[in-house]
């Protein structure tokens, strides 16, 4: 069977031609793919589109290359990718990700962290006060991550800054949406507790840095009613 495939933009063509074939029972779970040109030849493509589209789909943990054997189905549909998931959750589970993500991070940082990391927790909680009484909303939320940040960053692990980093898109929209709902604004007038949590951190207790890190995080949940 050959299909032809539109030639923008060809990797992503090829990979959703790939996917609706597995979904349709062409290539069953556990399946050797055909090799690179014979898919290259039905597809219409060249070789290294097909290496794209093959990436792509391991990437979306779908296809599995094994060295010295092929291309293997692995899954029969791709996992949601994580732009969809975050884009699609609302503010209660944006909440419950940061929970688990500051949460452990509050803990290490109160381990880990430097006389530099405290350096910035000075300035983003001096930024976070000023921006707290007369910032417009952007402005107040760009301040407050700036000291969500230099916790997570204080923690000094690679994944956790990299999930929090991931998170933030989805966390300033749900912060905006917050504000708006927050007519007495609270979340503006809660800086004692980000001092909390630095002081924890400051004080290197891990498990009193968690504590206040959830604590917050919690009190800010439990606004929304």
């Amino acid at each position: 069977m050959s299909v032809m495939i539109r030639r923008h933009p060809l990797a992503e063509q090829a990979a959703e031609e790939l996917l609706r074939r597995i979904g349709s029972g062409e290539w069953v779970l556990g399946a050797k793919l055909p090799g690179e040109t014979t898919l290259a030849a039905q597809l219409g493509v060249g070789r290294s589109t097909i290496r794209e589209a093959v990436r792509e789909l391991a990437g979306r943990r779908v296809l599995e290359s094994r060295q010295g054997a092929g291309v293997f189905v692995i899954a029969l549909q791709a996992a949601e990718d994580w732009d969809k998931v975050l884009r699609k959750a609302d503010i209660t589970d944006v909440l419950e990700g940061r929970l688990a993500i500051e949460t452990e991070a509050a803990r290490l940082a109160a381990s880990r962290r430097t006389p530099a990391d405290l350096k910035n927790f000075r300035y983003t909680l001096t930024d976070r006060k000023r921006a707290a009484v007369s910032a417009p909303d952007d402005w107040y939320i760009e301040a407050d991550l700036a000291f969500h940040r230099a916790v997570v960053t204080a923690a000094h692990n690679a994944v956790l800054t990299e999930l929090f980093d991931t998170f933030v898109p989805r966390i300033r929209r749900a912060m905006i949406d917050m504000l708006k709902l927050d007519d007495q604004h609270r979340h503006r007038h809660d800086q004692a507790a980000h001092e909390a949590i630095a002081e924890a951190i400051r004080a290197q207790d891990p498990d009193l840095a968690a504590d206040r890190s959830r604590e917050h995080l919690s009190a800010v949940r439990s606004t929304l009613g």
